[in-house]
């Protein structure tokens, strides 16, 4: 029998592989949350289906999402990833997200981990908003707005409240899988998840 899922991830291999395996499992490891943010960064103004076409290309350019080692880049990095075959052209993002890694380290020296310090936002927990497993899904919400201004002040860029709200969803703080979607329960029994009404979007 077909499994359900969310309709966003119909239509490649690669989309569905990631929305049954990774999409909206909770996220506690700083690798695996560098990279999800480095994807959110990149796609800004695209689609996330390319961001999965080139997935491969960018753990190529970015030295396997290693913060650390992205930290460390030059402007002769800059210029090697700009190179790359495949690579998305753009200097501004590329930069940003050497300059993100540097700011995720700050993060991680003040707090331990950059994942704590995020689901600290959710009291670690999962949270499923009232009218989200029914489509009812916003851009951004109170939660994200806080997040964004936060990473805004700790120097991060490409990074406003659509963009963090998308994050959100990626690692999942915020379940936002369809209610026929197969793994809308399988969160729900595994992980821990604070349900919400509609007006504590914040």
């Amino acid at each position: 029998m077909e499994q359900c899922r969310c309709p966003w991830c119909l239509g490649t291999e690669k989309m569905i592989r990631y929305h049954d395996e990774e999409w909206g499992t909770p996220v506690h490891d700083d690798r695996k949350q560098f990279e999800f943010l480095m994807l959110e960064a990149m796609q800004c103004g695209l689609s996330w289906n390319l961001m999965m076409e080139k997935r491969e290309i960018f753990r190529s350019c970015f030295s396997d999402f290693d913060y650390d080692a992205v930290a460390a880049y030059t402007e002769a990095d800059v210029q090697r990833i700009m190179e790359y075959p495949g690579m998305i052209r753009s200097p501004r993002k590329i930069q940003a997200i050497i300059h993100n890694a540097r700011r995720f380290q700050k993060i991680r020296e003040e707090f331990g981990s950059f994942h704590q310090w995020l689901w600290d936002f959710s009291d670690n927990c999962t949270l499923l908003y009232q009218g989200h497993s029914l489509g009812n899904i916003p851009a951004a919400n109170g939660l994200s707005d806080r997040i964004a201004k936060e990473l805004k002040h700790r120097g991060f860029k490409y990074l406003g409240s659509i963009t963090v709200y998308s994050h959100l969803q990626a690692c999942g703080i915020i379940n936002d899988h369809l209610e026929s979607c197969f793994r809308y329960g399988e969160i729900l029994e595994h992980y821990p998840t604070r349900q919400l009404p509609a007006d504590k979007e914040g």
